[in-house]
């Protein structure tokens, strides 16, 4: 189990890089103007040699630099020790997330999505879309993660649905190793519970079933009950949980 925990945690890193990052003892503090929480979040991704009580101000001082409270995330793959210690410094709990996968194997046809248009490159009108509906207004946003999505290192399935020449909904598949990871899902909201949702999901997972992906996953925030009966209708099943540390404003 943990080795498939490590393999998706890695292919989550290529997937959504950050606008910047730093290693540091095996660890990697990544920084994008605090966009999301996994692009402005330290990682634990490798064997370290420095004590926790080094590291931890070492990285507070770096964001604190930077602007922005210190996040950790925190997976089963990190230490529970760790995570008791960022407690007793005050740092609070935010946005849980389920890891939720599926198997491909002998995956047979599924409902047919005439809707989805395919894109071979994430493009400047898909991205206006994204940015359209999830509502992203802050410039520095809207000017720096252009070039996040297209640092994207594996091979991408950008997708679409239109009405009257407008993007309505999107999705985001991206091949890595025999996985392909369902990300950037986002329906307008006046057309959601229409079935947008499981199209763009059952394209995407056909789509990557034909170029040789056995396995997918995706990541949902928990209590997002509409997304996550979603997935699991289409066979996604909870694999595991992770979740973010955040320094206190002021400082621990």
């Amino acid at each position: 189990m943990n080795e498939k925990m490590k393999k998706i945690e890695d292919m989550s890193l290529n997937a959504w890089p950050s606008h910047k990052m730093e290693l540091y003892d095996g660890w990697i503090l990544r920084f994008s103007y605090f966009y999301t929480h996994r692009t402005n979040s330290v990682e634990q991704f490798g064997a370290s040699v420095l004590p926790w009580r080094e590291k931890i101000p070492y990285c507070e001082g770096v964001y604190k630099r930077l602007g922005t409270p210190a996040i950790f995330k925190i997976s089963p793959l990190v230490s529970q020790d760790f995570d008791y210690m960022l407690e007793n410094r005050g740092y609070h709990l935010e946005h849980m997330t389920d890891v939720m996968t599926r198997s491909l194997d002998g995956l047979g046809p599924l409902e047919p999505c005439p809707d989805i248009r395919f894109r071979e490159t994430i493009d400047g009108e898909w991205i206006e879309a994204l940015f359209r509906l999830k509502g992203t207004v802050d410039p520095v946003h809207r000017a720096v993660v252009p070039s996040m999505y297209r640092a994207i290192p594996k091979e991408t399935l950008c997708v679409s649905i239109s009405e009257n020449n407008e993007i309505i909904a999107t999705g985001l598949g991206i091949l890595d190793r025999d996985y392909i990871g369902i990300y950037a899902i986002h329906v307008r909201e006046d057309h959601r519970r229409c079935g947008y949702a499981r199209q763009i999901c059952t394209g995407l997972l056909q789509e990557g079933y034909n170029r040789g992906a056995t396995n997918a996953y995706l990541q949902v925030v928990s209590g997002n009950d509409p997304a996550q009966h979603l997935y699991r209708s289409l066979g996604f099943e909870n694999m595991y949980t992770y979740w973010f540390r955040v320094q206190p404003l002021g400082g621990a």
